[in-house]
């Protein structure tokens, strides 16, 4: 697959990493040994079970989670198992590796679950595994004839979702061969419910093409020309093949669209974005970015929210936008807060970049962003800070503790999930919900990872985490043989459930 040259892991971002990872390898928090404890107490038989299966309502009350049409992007609120004491429920391992070349990896884009799946997918297929207990292996496979380009994070409410292919070149051909495949499937069966030919797509490459979801529609945009698909049918909706001196960089989805355009060239390069009916590809409104501006991410659609590098390649400021598109608020990053955008892959531009600020999460009234980490010992390793959308003010503030930095993961319902990793050997990795009206923090789940993950399966950078339905799934972006032993299976994913009490 041509990813054009790799990053050298001798670049100061992968030492930065690795400098990151060293401080976080963990001991395993004994599952077994806590289930052992528990049982020891003759509280009962403990069973893996989903949120509600108890049939309990929950002790806080928690709004339950209002229902949607299946062509929506899920929006789950989660639940707490009785217990946060966390049992392991699958570890997936790699093989196969002693195959690569020296300095090569094997990409793993996409990570998805659903009540019954954890569905990963890695170089040129996608995997099934049932989190049924003692399920081995997976369940379905997916074969895609050709590497992954880009994937999404969104899901639709029904358990769908699409990706973007590199089909194998053509023996013989002169040129590379081009990511001009979508595929959208069920993740719950591994069924491919179609595929289409992108338009025009001879210059959509795994730098530059992004995917995304909204209602009942999948869009692509790969800068020289952007496409929109029905999800019932995969029927082309509209597309933006057109010669224009403006660009689709890319969409961010969920519950709008929004388009980032580029304009001009080099240093004269400015910014737009766009509302677009999702159905025609319309624009809605434009807002025009400020120019001198280096980069923008598009970290939420629904409130519209900008992630903006301004002056610099790190992000500087979020803005916030009316849902008429009208300024509304700046956010200064100060040189503190760190919304992890573009982060991924070493900062490589691989399987699209636009919606992806890993430390960024915006809810209908608040952005959460997490500090940088803070070397002392003593004090907080960092926090994560609430923002107004409307306004731009501080609302609360979350610590993490000594060596045990914290970031935001996802919204549910009212609250915030956030992962609190443990940098010692005692104190386990935790998720925990956290109320910024109250300032309650309730306990989710709690914790370990196995040491030969080295840390990394709990990095924002490294890894993605992913919470659904009562369960957090953490696998690696990225696979790399043991330099010591080749051809050892390397553990990439793990999943974490739960318990709760046998009535």
């Amino acid at each position: 697959m041509s990813f054009g040259p790799p990053p050298s892991i001798y670049t100061e971002s992968h030492r930065a990493a690795e400098g990151r990872r060293s401080r976080r390898r963990l001991r395993l928090f004994g599952a077994a040994g806590a289930l052992a404890l528990l049982a020891g107490t003759g509280i009962g038989t403990w069973l893996l079970a989903s949120p509600g299966s108890s049939g309990d309502t929950p002790a806080d009350n928690r709004p339950a989670a209002v229902a949607q049409h299946p062509d929506e992007i899920r929006e789950t609120v989660e639940q707490p198992p009785a217990s946060p004491e966390g049992q392991l429920l699958l570890q997936q391992q790699e093989t196969g590796l002693e195959k690569l070349k020296d300095g090569d990896k094997r990409y793993a884009p996409g990570t998805w679950a659903t009540g019954e799946i954890f569905a990963k997918g890695t170089a040129d297929k996608i995997l099934g595994h049932s989190i049924a207990p003692d399920s081995e292996g997976p369940v379905w496979t997916l074969d895609l004839d050709g590497h992954l380009c880009a994937t999404s994070d969104h899901v639709t409410a029904d358990g769908r979702t699409a990706v973007v292919v590199q089909p194998e070149k053509p023996e013989g051909a002169d040129t590379e061969g081009v990511c001009d495949q979508v595929v959208f499937f069920d993740i719950d069966t591994g069924k491919k419910l179609w595929q289409a030919t992108m338009p025009s797509a001879g210059s959509a490459f795994v730098t530059n093409t992004n995917l995304t979801l909204t209602r009942g529609v999948v869009a692509i945009a790969w800068g020289q020309g952007s496409v929109a698909y029905d999800m019932k049918n995969g029927r082309k909706l509209w597309d933006g093949t057109s010669v224009s001196s403006c660009e689709d960089r890319g969409f961010a989805g969920g519950r709008a669209l929004l388009a980032l355009l580029t304009c001009g060239t080099g240093a004269n390069t400015t910014y737009r974005v766009q509302r677009l009916d999702p159905r025609t590809g319309e624009p809605e409104w434009t807002y025009e970015v400020a120019r001198g501006v280096q980069d923008v991410y598009l970290p939420s659609s629904e409130p519209p929210v900008l992630a903006v590098a301004a002056g610099d390649l790190s992000v500087t400021e979020l803005i916030t936008l009316d849902d008429d598109g009208t300024y509304r608020a700046t956010v200064p990053m100060s040189g503190r807060h760190d919304p992890k955008c573009g982060d991924r892959y070493f900062a490589s531009p691989y399987f699209g970049l636009v919606e992806h600020c890993d430390a960024l999460v915006v809810d209908d009234d608040r952005l959460y962003v997490a500090t940088k980490e803070e070397p002392s010992l003593d004090q907080p390793a960092n926090w994560i800070v609430a923002f107004d959308t409307a306004t731009g003010k501080t609302t609360g503030k979350f610590e993490g503790r000594p060596n045990q930095p914290v970031y935001p993961l996802r919204a549910s319902g009212d609250e915030l999930l956030i992962i609190r990793e443990s940098l010692s050997e005692v104190e386990p990795t935790a998720v925990v919900t956290w109320n910024p009206e109250t300032d309650k923090e309730t306990p989710y789940l709690l914790f370990g990872l196995p040491e030969e993950g080295l840390g990394r399966l709990s990095d924002l950078e490294w890894s993605d985490i992913v919470v659904e339905q009562g369960r957090l799934f953490l696998s690696a972006r990225q696979i790399e043989p043991d330099p010591e032993d080749p051809e050892a299976p390397v553990l990439t994913s793990i999943a974490v459930g739960g318990f709760t009490l046998e009535h």
